[in-house]
């Protein structure tokens, strides 16, 4: 029995808010790439909806990581601005 190669994957557009939110996220170092896909989606999901704050919604990620949230959240922030995006 042969199996079918999986399908290639598609990036988002540099000026999506999808890849500016897991952008900023990258820089943050994190246990697991699926803490950073986390706070990456809770990023995204305030860049869309923006309610709340950026510091609330990067405490919901949960996220583990050895830097504390202050330090999350100035990473964070600082990867949106270089995106043009203001907090």
């Amino acid at each position: 029995m042969s199996t079918k190669p999986p399908p290639s994957i598609e990036d988002f557009a540099p000026e999506t808010l999808e890849k500016i939110a897991y952008s900023a996220a990258a820089a943050v170092e994190a246990r697991e790439p699926n803490d950073r896909n986390r706070l990456g989606y809770n990023v995204w999901i305030w860049l869309k909806e923006r309610k709340g704050t950026l510091e609330e919604a990067i405490r919901a990620a949960g996220a583990r990581t050895t830097l504390d949230d202050k330090q999350v959240l100035d990473i964070v922030k600082k990867g949106l601005a270089e995106r043009g995006v203001k907090v």
